[in-house]
């Protein structure tokens, strides 16, 4: 009898340690699966910012070029041009096409390394290419620009200091330049106060350009406020 009693105490301690070593066993699978899922997307991460950083730059270098015959005949043409008209509230940003979207100029950030072409347009897909205007106008001063948090493309902007200089090259070749006023920390679901200014109101405007992008983890977002230094703004 007790040598059954003691054959029953191993068989049950046996199917235990073999209970534990199966449970072992699966969360070890599952840690290494959750690992390989982390560096999977690592990994993914790095190359859509290589390829983002890839199709920024050489869009910038075909607009560059576009540029630089624009300017060129608007200097031919300067003495002829018609008188500009005195309110620019109806004018139309103009654009130049690359493989199929339009494109209203180049942004620059020389402090943090930013030099990317803006699309006239946003949504999700076009972000995958390049910078986009979200709202507003360059003609008006209410500017607002985002763009996905790359780390090679629009992500820097978050490091940017107070009085850095930032410029905005027009298709045409005009050269608006600003400086950094403020930067913001924002909700996602506040649209509001990103595109809000005063200078939409009757009070005294705050800012002649507005660029944004996601924080660490998409919880918000960081607005980078600028005025212009050429004395043509609002602010």
């Amino acid at each position: 009898m007790a040598e059954t009693t003691r054959e029953q105490a191993a068989a049950r301690r046996e199917n235990t340690g073999r209970k534990r070593l199966r449970r072992s066993t699966v969360l070890i699978g599952l840690g290494v699966l959750l690992l390989a899922g982390a560096l999977g997307l690592t990994l993914y991460n790095r190359w859509d910012s290589n390829r983002a950083a890839a199709a920024s730059e050489a869009i910038a270098k075909t607009l560059e070029e576009d540029i630089s015959t624009n300017r060129e005949e608007k200097e031919e043409t300067r003495d002829a041009a018609l008188p500009q008209p005195e309110s620019t509230a109806f004018l139309s940003m103009p654009t130049e096409t690359v493989n199929g979207y339009a494109y209203i100029g180049i942004l620059d950030i020389p402090s943090v390394g930013v030099h990317l072409p803006v699309m006239h347009d946003w949504d999700m897909e076009r972000l995958k290419i390049s910078a986009c205007r979200y709202t507003g106008s360059y003609y008006e001063d209410d500017l607002v620009i985002c763009g996905h948090n790359y780390a090679k493309t629009f992500s820097p902007i978050r490091w940017t200091a107070i009085g850095a200089e930032v410029t905005f090259t027009t298709v045409d070749g005009t050269v608006i330049p600003y400086k950094v006023s403020n930067i913001e920390t924002i909700q996602p679901t506040a649209v509001s106060e990103m595109v809000f200014n005063d200078n939409n109101s009757d009070s005294e405007k705050t800012w002649d350009l507005t660029l944004f992008t996601c924080n660490v983890g998409g919880q918000t977002r960081c607005a980078v406020r600028c005025i212009r230094t050429d004395g043509k703004g609002g602010a």
